[in-house]
């Protein structure tokens, strides 16, 4: 890891990270966000369900030795699971507060991870089929601004998976707003606002989050996220909806189960790789 960089305040929109808003950055460099993240989360269900559709289509036994990268790793609460059961794994993260974090970990149990400071939108240092599978969880998909960003980190995991890789990937749904106090008006408005704006897409959300001012993230319509997978050169292999309150499958999604889910995780296939521009 290079921890060369000491300036992790940019003094202008311009010289932020491509796809990052200031609250992200905020976010990425908080010693407080990544010194708690494990306690803060430690009874989040979604953990413990991407982590079941993980074992599900990443048998140990079958894998042993292959090299999985989890991108936007965070604290690597689902990478040093699958490092003990017998992958390498591939940390990537723009933080370098929370790649510390997986190193110290990786350290302890002698486990063989690797630490790369990048941003995702950017990962032209990583070599082409580089990497056996890929994960991208807890909807940091959604954390990157603007949609052919968003595509281009997609159109990276493509090239930098093997031939038989899987992807697999956690975003959150746009309709399920219609739920919250609000949400209604919030929904309207936004989709308004992208018929009315170039910088703005139906989705992108900012909001306060854990002393951050101005949070950013981008909540996604099936169709928008099957369309992006597609450009970037996936098949979808499995679509998991969310329940409401993310502990389970939703019941009966062929019952409005676009608008009725949480969000989904996503198993997809690589298929025929995109350009990366």
């Amino acid at each position: 890891m290079d921890d060369s960089n000491k300036s992790n305040q940019p003094k202008a929109r311009w010289q932020l990270p491509r796809g990052l808003t200031r609250g992200v950055w905020e976010y990425v460099n908080s010693d407080s966000i990544a010194g708690d993240y494990d306690d803060y989360f430690a009874l989040t269900k979604l953990f413990e369900l991407d982590e079941e559709v993980i074992a599900r289509h990443l048998d140990p036994d079958r894998n042993r030795g292959k090299v999985v990268a989890d991108l936007g790793c965070g604290t690597g609460r689902a990478l040093v699971p699958l490092v003990r059961s017998g992958f390498h794994g591939l940390a990537v993260d723009l933080s370098m507060k929370m790649l510390h974090i997986v190193q110290e970990k990786a350290d302890e149990e002698s486990l063989p991870i690797e630490c790369v400071q990048t941003n995702l939108v950017e990962m032209d240092g990583l070599a082409d089929e580089s990497v056996d599978h890929a994960i991208c969880l807890f909807s940091t998909l959604g954390m990157i601004q603007g949609r052919e960003n968003r595509r281009k980190v997609l159109r990276h995991v493509n090239r930098i998976l093997a031939q038989d890789g899987l992807f697999i990937l956690h975003v959150h749904n746009l309709w399920f707003n219609l739920y919250d106090p609000g949400g209604v008006r919030w929904v309207l408005g936004s989709l308004l606002k992208s018929w009315t704006r170039k910088d703005y897409d139906a989705g992108d959300k900012f909001f306060n989050y854990r002393g951050v001012h101005n949070m950013f993230l981008h909540v996604f319509r099936r169709r928008e996220l099957v369309s992006d997978l597609k450009q970037a050169g996936f098949r979808v292999r499995e679509m998991f909806y969310l329940d409401a309150v993310r502990q389970g499958e939703l019941k009966r999604k062929w019952f409005f189960g676009d608008m009725r889910a949480n969000g989904w995780i996503v198993v997809c296939e690589k298929g025929t790789n995109a350009n990366v521009r």
